[in-house]
C-alpha cells in the first residue's frame, strides 16, 4: 500500500509544480474581475498567541493541547523516533529510518506517521520500548520543552494531551515529569513480547475526536495548539484556545527551558546519543562511524603503548581537550609508609586511565564491576572488589601499602551535574587524602551505559570527534579532617564530596548505584559484565 501512495504523491507534487503557476494566475486575474465577493471568503479563526494566556485562576480548570509542535519546540518528532529506533533497536534499524527521509517528504503527515511507526517499531520488543521511554527519551524531552507552554501546562489542574503520536513514545515522560493526568495517543499493535510495526484497529488518534468522546459535552477550560486546521478543530472545542505561533518558536531566548526549572531533576539518563538526532545529524553520524572507529584504536594504541609525555601530545592533537587545574603532585609524609589515596568523581571508565596519564605514573584502581574487555584494554593495574565490605577493605589497604591507588566512592558514573552518595570505606583506610573533580563534555557519544554492552564504552567515549576530559587535583584533606583526626569516615565521606562539588560547580545529592540502576534498567545494578561503574 505505501509504494502506491508514494507513486501517486509523487504525480501529484509534479503537477502541482507545473500546472500551480498557470491556475494561480488565472485565478488571480478572476478574483480582480470581481467574479468573488471578498465577504464569501474563508478566513480560520484567529486564536492569541500562548504568551497572551493569564497564568491565574486557572487552578481548577482543566488544559488540553498535544506535544507535538506545541509542548516540544521541535516540529518534527523525526529526531524522537531516531532515538527509538537507534538505542532501543539496532544501529541497523537507525541506518534505515534514515533512508526512510528519502520519501517521508512526499507524503502527507498521517503516512509520514505510519511509515517512521513501521520502520521503528517492527519486531521491537516491549521491552526495549520501555528502557527507551523510561531512560533515554525524557532528557531529550526535558530539552525540548517550550517554557512558555509548560508555564502554562502547570498553572492548571488538569491536564490532558491528546497526540496522534504512539501513546508509548510519550505517555511515560508526560505522567512522570509534567504531572499530566491523562493521555490519549495512538495505539500499536502487538504479538506477544514485540511491536508488529502496525497500529491498532482504531488507527491514528484524532484529536478532535478523541476530545469529544473523552470530555462528552462539557468544553474542556484551555485548549492549546498550533495554526494547522486540525489543531484548530481540536481547540475550537475548548472555552479558551491559545496557539503556538512561528514568532513564539523564532524567540528561543524566551521559550527554552532553563535546567533549574525542569518540572523534576534530570539525575540519571541512558543511551549512547549525545545530541538530537535530526536527520541532518543523524547522517553525519553516519558517515563519521568508520572514521570514529579508526579513531578510538589510535586513541586506545596511544594510551597503552606510549610513555606518558608522548600519549598527551598525540591524544591531544587527534581531538581530546585536557583541562588540568591544581598542583600534581603526589609528596607523602615522611612519617606514612602508605600510598596516596586519590578520590575521584565518576565520568567515564577511564577516570583513573586519564589521571595515571597526567600525573606521570602508574596508579591502581579499585573497581566494583568491570567488563573483561575493559581490564584486558586498561593500561593501569585494575583490582575488582566483591562489595564485601570487610574483604575490600583488607584488599585496600593491602593495595596501598604497594603504592598510590584511585578510588571513585560514588560507586557509578553520573552524566548531569550531581553528585551522587559517597561511600565511606575509602574514609578509613588512609590519612593521605586527594580529592579529584573530574569532568567531561563529549560531542556525539556517551561513553556510559546502565542496559547495554559495558564492553564497549571506551570505544564509544573515544570515537567521539571532540571531547574534554577536566581534571581538578584539589589540596590534599587536613589530617585534622580525616578519620585519624578524629572525625567518622562518614563525616570525612560527606566533607570530601562537598569539596568536590563547589569545585565542579555540581550539586550533592543521596542517590546511589541502586537508586540510578532501578530507575535505567530496572535492577539493581549487579549483573556481572552489564553493570556500569
Amino acid at each position: 500500500m505505501v509504494f502506491p501512495m508514494v507513486m501517486l504523491k509523487l504525480a501529484d507534487w509534479l503537477l502541482y509544480k507545473i500546472l500551480a503557476n498557470s491556475y494561480y494566475k488565472a485565478a488571480t486575474k478572476v478574483r480582480n474581475h470581481g467574479f468573488f465577493q471578498r465577504n464569501l471568503s474563508f478566513k480560520s479563526p484567529q486564536y492569541p498567541s500562548v504568551t497572551k494566556c493569564s497564568l491565574t485562576n486557572k487552578v481548577s480548570q482543566t488544559l488540553v493541547l498535544d506535544i507535538h509542535g506545541c509542548l516540544l519546540r521541535s516540529k518534527s518528532f523525526f529526531p524522537f523516533f531516531m532515538l527509538v529506533a537507534f538505542e532501543g533497536g539496532s544501529i541497523l534499524r537507525a541506518l534505515f529510518l534514515l533512508l526512510s527521509c528519502s520519501f517521508l517528504w512526499v507524503l502527507d503527515f498521517e503516512l509520514q506517521l505510519r511509515v517512521m511507526i513501521f520502520i521503528t517499531f517492527c519486531g521491537l520488543r516491549l521491552k526495549d520500548m520501555d528502557n527507551v521511554s523510561r531512560a533515554v527519551l525524557p532528557k531529550f524531552y526535558l530539552e525540548n520543552l517550550n517554557l512558555n507552554v509548560y508555564e502554562v501546562l502547570a498553572s492548571a489542574s488538569n491536564r490532558l494531551v491528546f497526540t496522534s503520536l504512539p501513546k508509548v513514545m510519550v505517555e511515560g515522560f508526560l505522567k512522570d515529569y509534567l504531572s499530566v493526568h491523562t493521555v490519549k495517543g495512538t495505539e500499536l499493535h502487538t504479538i506477544g513480547k514485540y511491536y508488529t510495526g502496525l497500529v491498532s484497529g482504531s488507527g491514528l488518534l484524532v484529536k478532535h475526536r478523541a476530545l469529544k468522546e473523552f470530555c462528552g459535552e462539557k468544553m474542556p477550560d484551555v485548549g492549546i495548539g498550533i495554526s494547522t486546521l486540525a489543531d484548530q478543530l481540536f481547540i475550537s472545542l475548548c472555552k479558551e484556545a491559545y496557539v503556538v505561533t512561528k514568532e513564539d518558536n523564532k524567540s528561543c531566548a524566551n521559550s527554552i527551558m532553563p535546567r533549574d526549572k525542569y518540572p523534576k531533576p534530570l539525575v540519571f539518563h541512558d543511551g549512547r546519543l549525545a545530541f538530537l538526532p535530526t536527520p541532518l545529524a543523524t547522517l553525519s553520524m553516519f558517515m563519521w562511524f568508520p572514521l570514529g572507529i579508526i579513531l578510538a584504536i589510535f586513541r586506545l594504541f596511544v594510551g597503552i603503548f606510549l610513555p606518558y609525555k608522548l600519549a598527551i601530545l598525540l591524544g591531544t592533537s587527534s581531538g581530546i581537550r585536557l583541562k588540568i587545574k591544581g598542583q600534581i603532585s603526589s609528596k607523602k609524609s615522611q612519617k606514612n609508609t602508605k600510598g596516596v589515596l586519590y578520590v575521584c568523581t565518576h565520568r567515564t571508565l577511564l577516570d583513573p586511565v586519564f589521571l595515571s596519564t597526567l600525573l606521570g605514573k602508574p596508579l591502581t584502581a579499585v573497581t566494583y564491576s568491570l567488563s573483561k574487555m575493559s581490564e584486558f584494554l586498561s593500561p593501569i593495574k585494575t583490582v575488582r572488589l566483591t562489595r564485601d565490605r570487610a574483604q575490600d577493605s583488607e584488599t585496600m589497604q593491602k593495595l596501598l601499602s604497594e603504592g598510590d591507588l584511585v578510588v571513585c566512592p560514588e560507586g557509578t558514573t553520573c552524566r548531569e551535574p550531581y553528585l551522587l552518595r559517597f561511600s565511606s570505606l575509602f574514609a578509613e583506610l588512609a590519612d593521605e587524602i586527594v580529592p579529584v573533580a573530574v569532568n567531561t563534555n563529549v560531542t556525539m557519544f556517551y561513553g556510559t551505559t546502565a542496559s547495554g554492552l559495558k564492553c564497549l564504552d571506551p570505544i564509544f567515549f573515544l570515537m567521539n570527534p571532540k571531547l574534554c576530559y577536566s581534571i581538578h587535583i584539589l589540596p590534599k584533606v587536613p589530617k585534622r579532617l580525616t578519620v585519624a583526626g578524629g572525625k567518622s569516615s562518614h563525616e570525612v565521606a560527606n566533607y570530601i564530596q562537598k569539596q568536590l562539588a563547589d569545585a565542579l560547580g555540581f550539586q550533592c545529592t543521596t542517590l546511589t548505584r541502586r537508586d540510578k540502576y532501578l530507575m535505567l534498567a530496572g535492577n539493581e545494578g549487579v549483573v556481572q559484565d552489564r553493570t556500569n561503574k
